[in-house]
C-alpha cells in the first residue's frame, strides 16, 4: 500500500502518524511529533500570521521589488527570479522564489552552497545578498503555504538526501524564512570560503550543526518564539 499523499500546503493541520511518509515515521522523529501534537492551535495561528503579514508585505514592497527587477535586468542576462527545488514540509519538493543573485544557470557552474567570493555572483547580486533583499520574494511562498516566516530553510534535495533520520524531524515543519539556525549562521558563506570541497564541509561539519539549533526549534515550538525569532533577525540584519 502506497502512503497517502500529504499536502505541504496544509502543515498547520498536523496530519497523524500513519499517513507521515515513510521514511519519517522513525523512533526519531516520534519525540518532535508527539510534542507538536501539544501545539496544534499554535500551528493553526502560525499560519494565520503567515498569511496576513505575508500579504502586507507583498502590499508594502511591491514597488521597492519592481525596481529590483528591473536593476537586475539592467545589470545582468536572465531572468529575474532564482527558482531552485527545495524541500517543502513531508519532503514534498516545491520551487522557491528567490531574486536572482548570480550569473544565470549558476547551479551548472558550480557548487548549491555559495561563498562571498564567488565568481558567479553579479554586481547587483552582491548588493542583493549583503542586505538579503534577494529572499524578499519569498514571501510568496510563505502566502502560498510552501514556506513560513519562521522555520529550518529550505534545503536542495541533495542535501535533504543526506539527512540522518532524526534531521527529518525538521520536515514535520515548512521551510522558513529565517530561523536561529540562520541567525547564528549569517556568516556561513565566509565558513565556506577556504573549504576545497565545499559541499561536503557543508554536509559534514555545518549541516549538523545546524540542524542542532532546527531539531530544538521544532521540540520546543511556540508561535511566540517565532516572533521572537523573527525580532532577531531583524537585529542581526541591522
Amino acid at each position: 500500500m502506497q502512503d497517502k499523499p500529504l499536502n505541504p500546503k496544509r502543515w498547520y493541520i498536523l496530519p497523524k502518524w500513519d499517513e507521515l511518509p515513510a521514511d519519517m515515521r522513525t523512533d526519531a522523529v516520534k519525540p518532535y511529533y508527539d510534542e507538536l501534537c501539544r501545539h496544534k492551535a499554535g500551528l493553526f495561528f502560525k499560519r494565520v500570521f503567515d498569511v496576513f503579514f505575508s500579504l502586507l508585505l507583498i502590499l508594502i514592497l511591491g514597488i521597492p521589488m519592481i525596481v529590483i527587477a528591473i536593476i537586475i535586468k539592467c545589470d545582468s542576462k536572465g531572468p529575474v527570479f532564482f527558482r531552485q527545488e527545495r524541500a517543502a514540509a513531508y519532503g514534498v519538493k516545491f520551487r522557491i522564489h528567490k531574486f536572482r543573485t548570480m550569473v544565470n544557470n549558476a547551479e551548472k557552474l558550480g557548487t548549491s552552497v555559495t561563498v562571498d567570493s564567488d565568481v558567479r555572483i553579479t554586481k547587483a547580486g552582491s548588493k542583493l545578498r549583503n542586505h538579503r533583499l534577494d529572499e524578499f520574494p519569498q514571501l510568496f511562498d510563505v502566502l502560498s503555504g510552501n514556506m513560513s516566516f519562521v522555520g529550518t530553510r529550505p534545503e536542495v534535495m541533495k542535501y535533504v538526501d543526506r539527512y540522518t533520520d532524526e534531521m527529518k524531524a525538521t520536515l514535520l515543519m515548512p521551510a522558513g524564512i529565517t530561523s536561529i539556525a540562520s541567525i547564528e549562521y549569517k556568516d556561513e558563506a565566509e565558513l565556506l570560503e577556504k573549504a576545497e570541497d565545499a559541499d561536503e564541509v557543508y554536509v559534514n561539519e555545518i549541516l549538523p550543526e545546524k540542524m542542532k539549533y532546527n531539531l530544538r526549534s521544532v521540540k520546543e515550538f511556540g508561535f511566540f518564539k517565532d516572533i521572537g525569532v523573527l525580532f532577531k533577525t531583524v537585529g542581526a540584519i541591522f
